[in-house]
């Protein structure tokens, strides 16, 4: 019997031997139908279901890291802004996507692809309970609008992650009764676009969605206008994006908030910035719900987390901070010297941090030695790295937790303590000014650009430089723990400038946070940004040496042979290049 490994089937019959025919009449034992789910409560618990994959885990034992909400596998090992971390024999995996020599049989991708196509599955079981419940009379109209446009949101959720991912997924509804049938081909050969199908999906959303949201974690109006304008962002399509933006720019409830921090604390989830994001959870029975996707990616020993090293920033993302005199960015030669750090030195050993101009952003998005890491006093260095010849001597801090909060908003069982309450982050208004911000370069609306990215820098200038609370180890305030030096561009200049500047700041303002690597796809750079930064960072990571980045291959990853395998090779084409 072959495993129906692409899709999570909520309701599993089994046709056993006997000698009558009554048994094709009769429910398997234990088995929920959908006839019994068909009420109020029994969609809303197939809703709730259905955001609850968001964190990769409801497929039992193949969603861990490599499912991970936040796609720091996919969208940040894979760019210049992360190595894998920790050492060269953990998950070797993740070391193969890092060097761009995955193959269809590496596993992470099969684990991403059915914890994806599970949430669609779970969706489409919404939208198929909820009819059966409007018919039977259990839902109101108004309640089955509700519980289909929430479901079409999701959809689109996952099925844009699979679209990025996998270039060429196959797109499954609610009408879908054999999924063995149903591949990314049309009976023709030619691949079936799915991107009319995750916008119509937003866009029924966007319809029929509530401007306010009845819970934390929900989508809204407001939500699902910010993604399928990311969509269309995605595709290039800038000119339907606009519209989509300014409504939310002029009109939306939204601010931001005035510690670039906030929006990475657990404090601050759910905050007045925030559009959209994934709800975690903690100490409640079990701990998976405490974005387990992201337990891996805290310092090795000693700090918080307990565990394990990976996801550590690069020496490129490092040096992107790097501002003149003036506290502008080095667009053209911020890598051409390296910011001073630890590498080789002893913890014990004296050691004097970087004296050169920063971007204050660099120290909330990087744990470097002797600045400040939270409150948890500064980052010791060597210690906290499990090796650091091999992954450098950086560690990640935005979905790190402060200590006071250890406990309250961490997991109090299991094997870790990174299981936290910290939600990931999948929209917010930076997102949406920046992403405006592109669309106006791009038009030659100079003013409109310079405006947009200002505002960030501004914030990033004015509001809390380091750490509230943060102490230096001597006890002193750390509100000089570097040179900060930041300032707003007086002007652009054209719009090849401004397109660059625009494209600098998404990248400071969202590193480590799983988007880089995708962004260099939608702008049609990835092979050449990549190739140079791996020409430089191979003479500081020796095992990147003849890694390279295959134009019209890598810029997708490939479609899981386990999935071909299934459902056959004229069925489900894999993608060029695998």
């Amino acid at each position: 019997m072959k495993k129906l490994s692409f899709i999570l089937v909520a309701v599993l019959v089994g046709i056993v031997s006997s000698c009558s025919d009554e048994f094709l009449t009769k429910e398997p034992l234990g088995v929920v139908g959908e006839a019994q789910l068909a009420t109020e409560k029994g969609v809303d618990a197939l809703l709730i279901a259905a955001y609850g994959q968001i964190d990769g885990l409801g497929s039992s034992n193949n969603g861990t890291w490599a499912s991970a909400p936040s796609n720091w596998i996919y969208g940040s090992i894979t760019s210049d802004d992360a190595y894998k971390g920790t050492d060269n024999l953990d998950q070797p995996s993740a070391t193969q996507l890092e060097k761009y020599i995955h193959t269809p049989l590496t596993d992470y991708f099969n684990q991403r692809w059915i914890s994806l196509y599970d949430g669609v599955s779970r969706c489409n079981d919404v939208i198929r309970v909820a009819k059966t419940a409007l018919d039977a009379g259990t839902i109101t109209d108004a309640q089955f609008t509700q519980y289909v446009a929430e479901a079409r949101f999701l959809r689109g959720h996952y099925m844009f992650n699979a679209k990025i991912i996998f270039g060429n997924p196959p797109y499954v509804d609610e009408t879908v009764t054999d999924y063995f049938s149903v591949g990314n081909t049309t009976e023709g050969g030619d691949i079936i676009d799915v991107w009319p199908f995750i916008e119509a999906d937003f866009q029924a959303a966007l319809n029929d969605l509530p401007t306010v949201r009845s819970q934390p974690g929900r989508s809204d109006k407001w939500a699902a206008r910010a993604y399928l304008a990311k969509v269309h962002m995605q595709q290039g399509d800038l000119n339907t994006a606009k519209p989509l933006l300014d409504d939310i720019i002029n009109n939306g409830p939204y601010e931001l908030m005035e510690c670039f921090h906030d929006n990475y604390t657990i404090a601050g989830n759910n905050n007045k910035e925030s559009i959209w994001e994934y709800q975690a959870s903690v100490n409640e029975p079990g701990y998976q719900n405490g974005n387990y996707g992201d337990v891996l990616n805290f310092p090795y020993t000693g700090g918080p987390g307990t565990c394990c090293g990976f996801h550590q920033p690069s020496q490129n993302l490092v040096n992107a901070f790097q501002t003149d005199g003036s506290g502008l960015p080095l667009l053209d030669t911020f890598n051409d010297t390296d910011v001073v750090s630890d590498q080789g030195v002893d913890s014990s050993d004296p050691f004097t941090e970087h004296t050169g101009p920063l971007d204050p952003r660099l120290d909330w998005t990087v744990g470097r030695r002797g600045i400040p890491y939270l409150d948890w006093g500064d980052h010791p260095g060597k210690n906290w790295i499990r090796d650091q010849e091999y992954g450098g001597p950086y560690a990640p801090i935005k979905e790190v937790y402060y200590q006071a909060e250890e406990g309250s908003g961490t997991a109090t069982s299991g094997w870790t303590s990174g299981a936290t309450a910290n939600n990931v982050r999948f929209i917010r208004l930076g997102h949406v000014m920046l992403w405006r911000a592109e669309v106006a370069a791009d038009e030659g609306d100079l003013a409109t650009a310079l405006d947009l990215v200002n505002q960030l820098r501004v914030r990033a200038r004015d509001g809390c430089w380091v750490q509230e609370g943060g102490v230096r180890d001597d006890g002193s305030h750390a509100d000089n723990a570097a040179n900060y030096q930041i300032e707003p561009y007086a002007s652009f200049p054209d719009a090849a400038f401004a397109e660059k500047a625009v494209r600098f700041e998404i990248r400071l303002e969202f590193g480590m946070e799983g988007n880089r690597f995708f962004d260099l796809v939608r702008w049609g750079v990835a092979a050449d940004v990549l190739n140079t930064y791996v020409a430089k960072e191979q003479s500081l990571r020796a095992y990147l040496a003849g890694v390279t980045f295959v134009a019209g291959k890598n810029e997708v990853y490939p479609i899981p042979q386990t999935q071909i395998d299934v459902l056959g090779s004229d069925l489900l084409k894999q993608n060029p290049g695998y």
